[in-house]
C-alpha cells in the first residue's frame, strides 16, 4: 500500500484533514469552462421564451382570411384529427396588421412585438408528433416524446460550456412549474453539472429568489477549505467504488453554489435596473423573468429559458379571448428584451426563441369538458414559432399552413429541424454533438433533423 492509499483509508479517511496537500486536493477541471464550437458560431447564447400551454397560431402570427369567410361553417374537406371533439370553423376575434418594412402580419394583441417585425423570423409551418402536452413538452425541450433525454439547454452547455464560471450555464425561470416540471430541464444521462438551475421567478424579493445563497456562519475562505476537502474525499470514493452520478452531482452543485454567492445576488436583482426599464418589462412574473434573462445573458450565461407561467396558461380550450389578457402580459417584456439586446449590440449573437409546445385548431372545441364554446383544441399539425437575432434572417416569414391554419403544408419544420438549426447557429453540428450512454450514441435530434438553411442570415 502506498503512503497516499494508507492516508486515504486511515481512520475512514480522516487522516487527510491535516494532509490535504499530500493527498492531492486539487479541484478537477471545471466542466463548464468555455469550449470551442465545431465551426464558427453566429450565436453565443440562447434565450428561450416558452409560452407554455399552446398559443394559437391563427390568433397570433398566422392570419387566415378564410376563417372569416367560413366562420361557423364546417371545413370543406372535413376536420383533421384532434385530441378532443371539435366543430365548425372559428374566426379569430383579433385583427391583424402589417408591421415594419418587411410587412409581416401580426395580431393586434402583440403590437409592441409587431413593432420589432423587421428583426423577426416567423416560422408558420412548425409541426410536432403528439396533440397533448406532456409528450409535446418533452419533444420541444429534449428531442423525444418520452422522459429520459437531456434537455436542449443541457446539450448546449455540454457542447460549449459557459462564459461565466460564477453562474450556472443553464438557468430556468418559472413562477411555479409547467406541466411535467423539472424533467423538462434535466440533464438525465449527461453529467449532472449540465442540468438547468431552476429559479422561482414569481418571487419579487431578490433576497428570496435564491434561498440560502449566503452562508451565515463561515467565511468564503473557510467554505473553500471545506469544499476542497470534501471534493477530494468524494472523488477518491468514486475512484475506488466507480461512477456515482448522484455523488458527482452533489460535488458539482456544491461548487456552483459556492461560486454563485458572489455573482448571483447582483445578477438576479432587477431593482438595480432603472425604474423606466423595469416599467417597460412590466411588473409581472413573465416580465421580471425576461428582464432577469437579459441580465444573465449579459453576464455570460449560455442559455436561459423563461416559462410564461405556472402549469399551462395558454391552454385556452374554453375561450380564445383569454389570449388577449395573456398577450398583454407577454407582449411588452418580449419587445423590451429584443429592443434592449439590439441597443446593446447583443442581439446579433443572442438567439431568441418564442413559442409553445404546439398550436391550436382553427375550429371550435365542442367537447363536454368546456363550459364556454369559444375556444380551440390542441393542434400539433401546424403552428408558429418566432425567432430573432443570433444569425437568423430578419424580417422574414418561412413556410405556411393550409388556408385555414390547420396543417403545415409549405416547407414544414419538425421540432428536430428546429433543434438542428439552433445547434447550428451555436456552431454545433447536431450529428456530432453526441454522448455515449447505454451502448449507443445519443444526440438532441435523435436520428433526424435538418438545418433550416433558408432562415439563416
Amino acid at each position: 500500500m502506498t503512503r497516499r492509499d494508507y492516508l486515504t483509508t486511515l481512520g475512514a479517511g480522516f487522516g487527510m484533514v491535516g494532509l490535504r496537500g499530500l493527498a492531492g486536493a486539487e479541484r478537477a477541471t471545471d466542466p463548464l469552462v468555455p469550449r470551442a464550437p465545431h465551426f464558427a458560431a453566429k450565436a453565443k447564447r440562447v434565450i428561450y421564451l416558452f409560452l407554455n400551454g399552446g398559443p394559437s397560431q391563427v390568433d397570433t402570427f398566422d392570419p387566415k382570411p378564410e376563417l372569416d369567410r367560413y366562420h361557423g361553417k364546417p371545413i370543406p374537406a372535413g376536420n383533421l384529427r384532434t385530441e378532443r371533439k371539435t366543430g365548425n370553423l372559428l374566426k379569430s376575434p383579433f385583427s391583424f396588421r402589417k408591421y415594419g418594412q418587411s410587412g409581416i402580419e401580426i395580431s393586434e394583441i402583440f403590437p409592441q412585438l409587431g413593432a420589432c417585425a423587421d428583426d423577426l423570423c416567423v416560422i408558420r409551418s412548425m409541426y410536432t408528433d403528439r396533440p397533448n402536452h406532456e409528450p409535446s413538452l418533452f419533444l420541444l425541450n429534449s428531442g423525444d416524446k418520452l422522459p429520459g433525454r437531456p434537455s436542449m439547454g443541457s446539450w448546449v452547455t455540454y457542447g460549449l460550456g459557459t462564459e461565466n464560471q460564477n453562474l450556472p450555464g443553464f438557468v430556468v425561470l418559472c413562477p411555479g412549474l409547467p406541466v411535467v416540471g423539472h424533467q423538462l430541464w434535466s440533464s438525465t444521462f449527461l453529467p449532472a453539472v449540465y442540468q438547468g438551475t431552476y429559479i422561482h421567478s414569481g418571487e419579487k424579493d431578490p433576497a428570496k429568489l435564491i434561498q440560502n445563497i449566503r452562508n451565515q456562519k463561515l467565511t468564503p475562505e473557510q467554505q473553500r477549505e471545506e469544499l476542497d476537502l470534501l471534493a477530494t474525499l468524494n472523488r477518491r470514493h468514486i475512484k475506488q467504488q466507480g461512477s456515482d452520478p448522484q455523488l458527482e452531482a452533489c460535488i458539482q452543485s456544491a461548487e456552483i453554489a459556492f461560486r454563485m454567492q458572489a455573482a448571483a445576488p447582483e445578477a438576479f436583482d432587477i431593482t438595480r435596473e432603472p425604474e423606466k426599464t423595469r416599467a417597460r418589462y412590466g411588473d409581472t412574473d413573465f416580465g421580471r423573468g425576461c428582464l432577469i434573462a437579459r441580465r444573465l445573458a449579459e453576464r455570460g450565461v449560455r442559455m436561459v429559458q423563461v416559462y410564461f407561467g405556472n402549469d399551462q396558461p395558454w391552454d385556452n380550450h374554453d375561450d380564445i379571448q383569454i389570449h388577449r389578457r395573456l398577450a398583454a402580459q407577454a407582449d411588452p417584456p418580449i419587445a423590451a428584451l429584443l429592443q434592449d439586446l439590439k441597443a446593446s449590440g447583443m442581439l446579433q449573437d443572442t438567439l431568441v426563441l418564442i413559442g409553445g409546445e404546439f398550436g391550436r385548431t382553427p375550429v371550435v372545441e365542442v367537447s363536454g369538458l368546456v363550459k364556454v364554446q369559444n375556444g380551440r383544441d390542441h393542434n400539433n399539425q401546424g403552428f408558429s414559432y418566432v425567432l430573432a437575432g443570433g444569425g437568423i434572417k430578419a424580417g422574414t416569414v418561412y413556410g405556411a399552413t393550409d388556408e385555414f391554419g390547420f396543417k403545415a403544408v409549405e416547407k414544414p419544420v419538425h421540432i428536430h429541424d428546429l433543434h438542428a438549426t439552433v445547434l447550428h447557429l451555436m456552431g454545433l453540428d447536431h450529428t456530432r454533438l453526441t454522448y455515449r450512454y447505454s451502448g449507443r450514441d445519443f444526440r438532441l435530434t435523435d436520428v433526424a433533423g435538418t438545418v433550416v438553411k433558408d432562415i439563416l442570415a
